[in-house]
């Protein structure tokens, strides 16, 4: 072979390694997700969002859900039609943190929350468990698949101890259902009960915290309650991941008489916003609790920050509004 040869037949393998390289060969997929597999599933899913490609949860009814309530043994409520939340509160528990009995709206209110996408289901929550039962029920959920993406706590102060772990899943719906019954099994946490039919009344100036916040307020159980998304879509790469999935910036009230409260709650933050936070309720003289993540592979990265504070329910909630400001919420409804 003359050396000419040589080099047109090294320059067309050189021009072939460059097209297989780049993914454009017949048959190879998506050049994007294919690249991104060299990094593992979470280039991936990263790779498909910034392509525009996770899935949206699926429209639903209630009718949809009534297996998983029947696995459950227990129901929820069908959140704009897409993820159904069920109601998992201690109210069996007495807890106490600095001298204040916590009722369960505050920070006792666990949920599983569930969402059909194309293929399969997610399954989400936060279980709020005694330091006896987190054992028993780490090996209820491994047992059934469900993973465990955080273990933490929502006070300073308490007895008893209480921990909370968030939870994920993707499957079968009833399945899901099933393997969670079986680690809250594992809980004495008490059999569903149905909502009273009025509201207890809420003794704090709402007007005036609804002024300093800068939203309206709902009352729930006795908790004067802030749920507040935020602005920007938030996926795990494949599936875009609604506020009901507790991706909300979360601010609660419980009335200790003569217009003072506790105040307990989470914040939602991207890496950027934590420190902003921080300085902000320092600043306040609010306590910081935990700064953790409740998800392996969110996107944004997101980071949550739980507080606590005693005093005026109007002079807390302009102590929050700073660090409110400091994250990217979504506007007022």
């Amino acid at each position: 072979m003359s050396p000419r040869s040589r080099m047109r037949l090294a320059g067309t393998a050189a021009t072939l390694l460059l097209v297989v390289g780049s993914g454009l060969l017949a048959g190879c997929g998506s050049p994007a997700i294919d690249h991104a597999t060299d990094g593992g599933p979470q280039a991936a899913a990263a790779s498909m969002a910034e392509h525009g490609q996770a899935q949206s949860p699926m429209q639903t009814t209630e009718k949809d859900w009534k297996p998983v309530a029947g696995a459950l043994d227990r129901t929820g409520t069908l959140m704009k039609g897409t993820v159904y939340r069920v109601p998992l509160p201690r109210k069996d528990l007495k807890v106490t943190t600095q001298g204040v009995a916590i009722k369960p709206g505050l920070s006792l209110g666990g949920y599983a929350a569930f969402a059909k996408y194309q293929h399969e289901a997610m399954l989400m929550g936060d279980l709020v468990v005694t330091e006896d039962e987190l054992p028993k029920v780490t090996d209820a959920l491994q047992a059934a698949g469900i993973e465990q993406t955080a273990l933490h706590k929502h006070l300073l102060q308490q007895s008893p101890a209480i921990w909370w772990t968030h939870i994920h899943a993707m499957g079968d719906p009833v399945a899901l259902a099933k393997g969670l019954k079986s680690a809250l099994a594992a809980t004495a946490i008490p059999p569903a009960s149905p909502s009273p039919a009025t509201q207890p009344p809420i003794n704090l100036n709402t007007a005036g915290i609804d002024q300093a916040i800068g939203r309206k307020g709902t009352g729930d159980g006795g908790i004067y309650k802030f749920t507040i998304p935020r602005k920007d879509t938030v996926t795990d790469g494949m599936h875009v991941l609604p506020p009901a999935f507790g991706i909300t910036t979360g601010i609660n009230f419980q009335p200790l008489g003569g217009n003072r409260a506790a105040i307990n709650g989470d914040f939602v933050m991207t890496a950027p916003e934590v420190q902003k936070v921080i300085r902000a309720l320092r600043k306040g003289g609010i306590d910081i609790v935990e700064l953790h993540n409740h998800s392996l592979n969110d996107q944004p990265r997101l980071f949550y920050m739980h507080f606590w504070a005693t005093g005026d329910g109007v002079t807390l909630a302009k102590a929050l509004r700073p660090a409110l400001n400091a994250t990217a919420l979504a506007s007022t409804p």
